[in-house]
């Protein structure tokens, strides 16, 4: 008996060291790289519960079967923040050369993910992190698919008072919290809408038929159910069919093709419409090689467009195919400029010239005006000289559907540059931007690391009303100044983005106000400049006796924080060319083109700006 007892402990022992081995060979196998494989690139999905995200992981796989010299690693989080923080401390302690994140919690993983980039390229998938430490983040704008939802409900209740169930993935998930925002917006302008219950489906199809069912039981005057995703909108579905109950309309987001994907659901009448949201896979992928290969600029953010399919699109939309044309064709871009009010409009203006030049495309460039109308007007006179793509930086974000409408009326695709617009983005193809809510949260900190918990006093000085640059740099700059007790924003003045306009700002408030103020919180560089002025004829030291920030990165700029007069300024390049002309040319190509392309931009303090004033181009 002891000795059986003793072969079967060496046994037990044989078999446990067989395993540990074969793990440790399997984990060896996993990161080496074997003939021919130049990069491994790390995987860390938030789990495989969910269709997307398996459709996410199919997508990558598939499209790294395309390269022979990558190999990838995956591990699977299961829904565990614990878990996925461990997984990726694991790919990068074996050595992989960039990592792929779609993130489980963006708060929790945000200094993980933040640390990791110090060592080597991340690229983010679907889930932001907070700032801008990662190589690239691909994925939805998760607000306007909330809009769509919302007006789809709309339309779908029509004047009828409607009452709406919304059933939300992970709490406090960032697609949740955007999704919701974005549905809600469109909800509060209809006030025959309600939202008369919010209920968590985890992502889940099972937890989402449970709630339902309980939610209709108690209450089954309900017209629309809005789900965040198609599986939750499935598990509704089978909810009001266990019930018997009908004419209770359910819409989801996601539009996976396949067997049980959103179009087929839509298409078999199960949903009344579903958003589609890529998962970003293929791009991961294909910017992964290009962040390794060292190629060219890699934008901050690729933000993907989504479709509304219904009924009535579904059939066109599952049998899209590519346009055939002809590439070897020399295209003419057209594009609307108002008369510069900046040295970065300046700068703007050359790299498009100079992009169009070098890659062989027509530019007729239209500069006058200094109004929405005066832009609205060149817009039109390009329509009438028929060009094959246009192309402008909005004046304001509103007021443009109309003109829009008799673009895409005259086949002819729109760019937007700099700013973005309110129209519905079936009116115009792309935008090649910049993140003006995240630079204003950018000034922020920085402010907020300098004075700590010291009182400060702050002048805003704010672009053009209505614009793009200023709506987002005063909504992010404000966002993370209200959470200070200690920082308050004391008046708010608009300097037109002008030096004259900046100096005539700061002139006025120390006139009647004196020195009561600590910082200038400017909105582009040339107005922060022309506070600076007014600084200095009135008597005190900027730097010293009152802190200027300012944005766009300019060279003047750089040059006043080497002499100590600016505090720092955050960039917002202008050097927009070679993007729009790249995607005006896959446009015309038939290439699908995202939604948005972010720049990416650095912070500029006395610590870094003397050594980027001679790299400079503006």
């Amino acid at each position: 008996m002891i000795k059986q007892l003793k072969n079967k402990r060496i046994y037990i022992s044989l078999i446990i060291l067989i395993i540990v081995i074969s793990a440790m060979t399997i984990k060896l196998i996993t990161t080496q790289k074997s003939e021919g494989v130049e990069f491994v690139i790390g995987m860390s999905q938030a789990n495989l519960t969910e269709p997307w995200r398996i459709a996410m992981n199919q997508e990558i796989i598939e499209e790294a079967r395309k390269y022979k010299n990558i190999k990838i690693v995956y591990k699977d989080a299961g829904g565990d923040t614990y878990k996925q923080s461990k997984d990726i401390n694991e790919l990068v302690s074996d050595g992989v050369d960039l990592l792929i994140v779609s993130i489980n919690d963006s708060e929790k993983l945000t200094p993980l993910v933040s640390q990791v980039y110090k060592s080597m390229p991340v690229i983010v998938l679907d889930r932001a992190v907070e700032g801008y430490d990662y190589s690239l983040y691909i994925g939805p704008d998760n607000e306007t698919i909330g809009n769509k939802a919302g007006q789809l409900v709309a339309d779908l209740i029509g004047e009828k008072q409607g009452n709406i169930i919304e059933v939300q993935g992970v709490l406090n998930s960032s697609p949740v919290i955007a999704r919701s925002r974005g549905f809600k917006e469109v909800l509060n302008s209809h006030t025959n809408l309600k939202v008369s219950r919010t209920l968590v489906g985890e992502w889940q199809r099972d937890e989402t038929e449970d709630k339902i069912t309980e939610a209709l039981k108690e209450d089954n005057k309900i017209d629309v159910i809005f789900a965040h995703n198609d599986y939750m909108a499935l598990g509704a579905y089978k909810a009001i069919k266990k019930l018997g109950m009908e004419n209770i309309k359910v819409i989801g987001v996601d539009g996976l093709s396949g067997e049980g994907g959103g179009i087929e659901l839509v298409s078999k009448g199960i949903l009344e419409g579903t958003f589609t949201c890529k998962t970003g896979g293929k791009e991961a992928i294909n910017y992964a090689l290009d962040i390794l290969n060292k190629k060219g600029e890699i934008p901050k953010k690729i933000i993907l467009r989504s479709d509304k399919i219904t009924l009535d699109t579904v059939y066109e939309y599952s049998n899209k195919k590519s346009k055939i044309v002809d590439t070897s064709k020399k295209i003419a871009l057209g594009y609307a400029q108002l008369i510069t009010e900046s040295k970065w409009r300046d700068a703007n203006a050359k790299s498009i010239k100079k992009a169009a030049k070098q890659q062989g495309v027509d530019l007729v460039f239209l500069e006058s005006g200094t109004t929405q109308e005066d832009q609205i007007k060149l817009i039109r006179e390009l329509i009438k000289r028929k060009v094959d793509v246009i192309s402008f930086s909005p004046f304001v974000t509103s007021g443009w559907d109309d003109v829009l409408r008799e673009a895409k009326n005259a086949g002819i695709p729109v760019i937007l540059s700099d700013r973005s617009v309110d129209s519905d983005d079936s009116l115009w193809t792309s935008n090649i931007c910049s993140d003006f809510y995240e630079e204003g949260k950018r000034a922020s900190r920085v402010l907020i690391q300098h004075f700590g918990k010291a009182k400060v006093n702050i002048l805003e000085i704010e672009g053009n009303l209505g614009s793009t640059p200023t709506i987002g740099r005063e909504a992010g700059f404000n966002e993370s100044i209200s959470n200070q007790d200690n920082y308050k924003i004391i008046e708010t003045v608009t300097g037109n983005f002008t030096f004259d306009g900046g100096k005539l700002v700061m002139k006025n408030f120390l006139k009647i106000n004196g020195n009561k103020v600590n910082v200038v919180y400017a909105q582009n560089d040339d107005m922060a400049l022309g506070a600076i002025e007014a600084i200095k004829e009135y008597g005190l030291i900027p730097g010293k006796d009152i802190i200027v920030l300012g944005i766009d990165g300019t060279k003047e700029a750089l040059r006043s924080i080497n002499k100590g007069e600016m505090f720092c300024t955050i960039e917002c390049s202008p050097l927009l060319g070679p993007k729009i002309i790249n995607t005006a040319k896959q446009v015309i190509a038939g290439i699908e083109v995202p939604l948005a392309i972010v720049n990416p931009e650095e912070i500029f303090t006395g610590d870094n700006s003397a050594k980027e004033i001679k790299n400079r181009q503006y």
